[in-house]
């Protein structure tokens, strides 16, 4: 099963749809930035699962109540999820990690830096899909398996064309 992680998309929508139509992914991820595209992708494919948060340009763009900080469980994985601008993470990513283990996730997904980045650090999968806005935009797929995580890596514009 795929996951198909986003960040930052601040209006641009092409990319995250050729994304979802080239991935077919069985759950969408929306990091914030701008959490109106993420009711756009809602809207177009309303038969994929989608959680999301808001970032640091959506205070007037999404409903009052949503967290900044949520804890899902995605096709039987259990993720931090942030769009990581209450964390610094342009700074350091330290407090993040620290915040995400004490949750007990198996990952911790991010954004704000528009800097794709997808490690696993003493057994907890960090991932940041980078910017789907505009041009060269980036985003991440998760592979899940039996509710566990068994892989996690960055596309590209080039990846799409590839697996189409």
């Amino acid at each position: 099963m795929k996951i198909l992680v986003l960040s930052d998309s601040h209006a641009s929508l092409s990319f995250m749809y050729s994304c979802v139509e080239t991935v077919k992914p069985d759950a969408m991820i929306h990091l914030g930035d701008y959490y109106d595209d993420s009711e756009a992708l809602k809207e177009r494919y309303p038969h994929i699962p989608l959680y999301r948060v808001p970032g640091n340009c959506d205070r007037y763009r999404c409903p009052p109540g949503i967290q900044d900080i949520q804890i899902n469980r995605v096709l039987g994985v259990e993720l931090y999820m942030t769009h990581g601008h209450r964390h610094n993470v342009k700074m350091y990513t330290g407090k993040l990690i620290r915040d995400a283990r004490e949750c007990k996730v198996q990952a911790v997904l991010y954004g704000h830096t528009h800097e794709a980045e997808c490690y696993q650090e003493d057994g907890l999968w960090v991932l940041n899909p980078g910017s789907c806005g505009g041009y060269g935009g980036t985003a991440a797929i998760m592979d899940v398996e039996n509710g566990k995580i068994k892989n996690c890596r960055i596309i590209s514009h080039r990846d799409l064309e590839e697996m189409a």
